[in-house]
């Protein structure tokens, strides 16, 4: 600042001057800075696509989004180097501002304090106060310079006439002026500085490529902000700080113009990605948003009461945990001997408001049921109270659901809700913190063996059960008849997971099959039906006239039990249709769904990969020509597949047709037994 004005010899001016050199000088870091904002933008896609894939898991989306970070070697902490600097040189120019006979004019420390001491003795300045300079050198302009010159030690009377020299005003501004010290017409100040934020924010917001893609309620609370801050400066602060803020702001605008010259964003940011990432999860977060305030209000009014519920019964032996009323299907074998075989009362936890089991309490007087949605599950869990916990919800511990911290004695138990592999299927440890794990199969207990094994993990009890699910789909299939379909019926239920039927070959598969006399049924995935409403729109006008029907509306009978054959990639709902029916199904080698990358690690090969040809056919995405004959094939063929299906059910199902009463029956005697360590006589 001193340099500055010695070259303009004018406060304003050197204000002005200083700005500039200072934007020049700090360039590098602003360059800086402004790769840092791209780089986060160039990731904006993939992090949507995270927040999609992993929708309402906080704790997997942070996890993810950390490895990115990572990955492209961004560090969030980074983008407040810049700030910090700011904040710095504006302190600096306060100080200066403050004291301009130090910094400006350079004056001897003695020199100054003697006019101070002269002023403080003839008009009452405060020589300790921060704008005593200011109040020094505004009394001179007033004309009172000699009086002030006869109160100094002759040695410093010399310097009078470079104070008389050193002109505060610009564009007839008195930089000195404090606003908050004038009268009203001085609130101009405060709004100049507001002004020249307002101007830079909204410019921002348009040039800024990290800013313009903020959220509307970033963006305005960014402005807010930055207004508030400027108003607050110009008010308190001599209006020579206002000065320099106003500068900054404007060369600011410049600045950004500038940097997007030097790297322009659009050769940087895929837009097209990250406004199709954005539109998915725009239209993922927008489901649900047309509620009703006044039934959020009542859910969460009930959500309170039965929290207060759950906690009031002391001495709870049994809880069930389901997300959703749809699974309550995994459970309801193991209900049923509950309450056929013990008195037993069965504290079900829902985060579902709409959950049957409500329906079902009101006529079963051993279920009591609670609505508890995900957020306050989080404490309800920390608190848990109970002998036995029994959920299908897997990663305990791993991530926000974690065990009791109120007793170590809970036996949690995992219930599956899938025949395939959990090693590869799940993440990674998901059954690692709960007591005892329910096998559907062989499979599943090797997988688990041999995980303990190399992970060292604490003993856990692998209780050979069985999947109650498929005895029950199998018990109602057979109490009914089914007919083959004329024509045949074809099924087709592609997964969940990136690179699907859906995305990689569904119309060559369809436009293949419109050429065959079967009845063919795309029946999406719920969430592709949500994300990809035009698409499947497209879908069902496309193929309207082929008599292939587009399924999006899932409120209408589910056909898989009706299907002659089932055509998906790495679906779940493959066990379920071939355990149930016996009939074979045609799989497409989309790339599979792995969520473990280390499920190579043990000897137990996916029961995922084991069965595929032996449950059906397999055709590789560029083989999608051969659908028709294959599905000729199986069709030709389905008696031997029945006989073998049969066959593989019995020998990777444990307990065929009683699997419900052998889980039943476990979590009954596990109950007695802690029951009667405590002393207790309860059955």
């Amino acid at each position: 600042m001193g340099l500055c004005y010695s070259l303009v010899q004018n406060y304003g001016l050197a204000i002005i001057l200083f700005t500039i050199l200072s934007k020049v000088v700090l360039l590098p870091v602003s360059l800086w800075t402004h790769r840092n904002g791209l780089k986060v933008v160039k990731m904006q896609p993939e992090i949507n696509r995270l927040k999609v894939e992993y929708y309402g898991d906080k704790d997997t989306i942070a996890e993810k989004q950390a490895e990115l970070y990572k990955r492209v070697k961004y560090n969030p902490l980074a983008s407040l180097l810049p700030l910090a600097i700011q904040i710095i040189i504006l302190m600096g120019v306060i100080e200066v501002i403050y004291h301009p006979l130090t910094y400006l004019l350079h004056m001897d420390t003695e020199c100054v304090n003697a006019y101070l001491s002269a002023a403080k003795d003839l008009f009452g300045v405060d020589p300790s106060s921060n704008p005593a300079q200011l109040r020094l050198l505004g009394l001179i302009m007033q004309g009172n310079g000699a009086t002030l010159a006869s109160a100094v030690p002759d040695v410093w009377k010399a310097s009078l006439s470079t104070l008389e020299s050193f002109d505060l005003h610009f564009l007839g501004v008195n930089l000195t002026w404090i606003a908050s010290e004038m009268s009203l017409v001085y609130l101009l100040i405060p709004v100049a500085a507001g002004a020249s934020s307002l101007i830079l924010a909204l410019a921002q917001n348009r040039l800024n490529p990290l800013q313009r893609e903020q959220n509307t309620g970033t963006q305005w609370g960014t402005l807010a902000f930055s207004v508030g801050l400027s108003l607050y400066l110009g008010y308190f602060v001599p209006a020579g700080v206002a000065l320099y803020w106003v500068a900054g702001n404007l060369l600011a605008i410049v600045l950004q113009i500038v940097l997007n010259h030097l790297i322009d964003p659009r050769k940087v940011v895929d837009y097209k990605a990250l406004e199709e990432s954005r539109k998915e999860l725009d239209e993922l977060q927008n489901l649900g948003k047309d509620q009703d305030p006044k039934e959020a209000k009542i859910l969460r009014k009930r959500e309170k009461e039965d929290y207060k519920r759950f906690f009031s019964v002391v001495n709870k032996h049994l809880v069930f945990y389901s997300e959703s009323n749809g699974f309550y299907k995994y459970f309801k074998g193991y209900i049923e001997y509950i309450l056929k075989n013990t008195t037993l009362t069965i504290h079900y936890v829902t985060s579902d408001p709409k959950d049957q089991i409500f329906e079902m309490e009101k006529t079963q007087p051993q279920i009591r049921a609670y609505y508890i949605g995900e957020n306050k599950l989080i404490t309800l869990m920390m608190k848990m109270d109970a002998d036995v916990v029994c959920m299908t919800m897997p990663d305990l511990q791993n991530f926000h659901i974690k065990r009791s911290y109120i007793r170590d004695d809970i036996e949690y138990i995992f219930i599956q809700h899938g025949v395939g592999s959990n090693n590869m299927g799940m993440r990674r440890g998901c059954t690692d913190h709960f007591d005892t794990v329910f096998c559907c199969g062989p499979h599943q207990k090797a997988e688990e063996e041999q995980i303990s094994e190399l992970y060292q993990l604490k003993k856990r009890e692998l209780v050979e059960v069985g999947y109650p699910l498929i005895d029950q789909m199998r018990e109602a299939y057979q109490e009914e008849e089914h007919n083959p379909g004329n024509p045949p019926r074809i099924l087709i239920a592609p997964s969940w997971q990136k690179d699907n039927i859906v995305d990689s070959c569904l119309e060559s598969l369809l436009d293949e099959l419109k050429k065959t006399d079967y009845q063919i049924i795309v029946r999406p995935h719920p969430q592709e039906v949500r994300l990809k409403k035009q698409y499947m729109d497209m879908l069902k006008t496309k193929y309207e006239a082929d008599g292939i029907e587009i399924q999006t509306d899932f409120s209408s009978n589910n056909p898989l039990l009706t299907a002659d054959i089932l055509i998906t990639d790495w679906s779940g709902i493959s066990w379920e249709y071939a355990f149930t029916t016996l009939k074979p199904i045609l799989f497409i080698n989309t790339p599979m769904k792995v969520m473990n990358p280390e499920y190579q690690k043990i000897q137990e090969v996916p029961l995922n990969i084991q069965l595929r040809d032996k449950l059906g056919k397999n055709l590789n995405t560029d083989e999608i020509e051969k659908a028709g004959e294959t599905i000729d094939y199986l069709l030709k063929h389905k008696d031997e597949y029945k006989i073998q299906i049969d066959k593989l059910a019995h020998t990777y199902l444990y307990n065929m047709g009683h699997a419900a009463e052998t889980g039943g029956a476990y979590i009954v005697s596990t109950i007695i037994k802690k029951i009667e360590e405590k002393g207790g006589t309860e059955r």
